[in-house]
């Protein structure tokens, strides 16, 4: 079992930068992933990074969020630039059993495929 807790939502500005941690309780897991849900929207796939660092984002997000890990703290990051009002919903730190390589490729963001979650983080980015 593998607990998440997600901290460092808030407000901001469009245009200002947030940067999201989760800290994981074991590291019971292979893949790391951020998702995020608006209001009366699905659930999506923000960013997804292996064991290994290779990182995957959605294209709503690329070249202005990061994602990293350090592995020694089970713990997981998003950084977040260039926010837009687009960015706000609550954000979700996952992790999946599952491995991730050439052999076996399948949809890191995906939230079907990740079987732990964290609670939850709001952002909210004001025009």
């Amino acid at each position: 079992q593998v607990q998440l807790v997600e901290s460092g939502g808030g407000s901001v500005q469009a245009g200002g930068s947030l940067t999201l941690s989760c800290s994981a309780s074991s590291s019971l897991y292979n893949t790391l992933g951020w998702f995020r849900q608006a209001p009366g929207k699905e659930r999506e796939g923000v960013a997804s990074i292996t064991a290994d660092g290779i990182t995957a984002y959605a294209d709503s997000v690329k070249d202005r969020f990061t994602i990293s890990q350090a592995i020694a703290k089970a713990t997981l990051y998003l950084q977040m630039s260039s926010l837009k009002s687009d960015d706000t919903a609550m954000y979700y730190c996952a992790a999946s059993r599952r491995l991730w390589g050439s052999w076996n490729r399948w949809n890191r963001l995906d939230p079907h495929e990740y079987h732990y979650w964290g609670q939850g983080t709001q952002v909210t980015v004001s025009s």
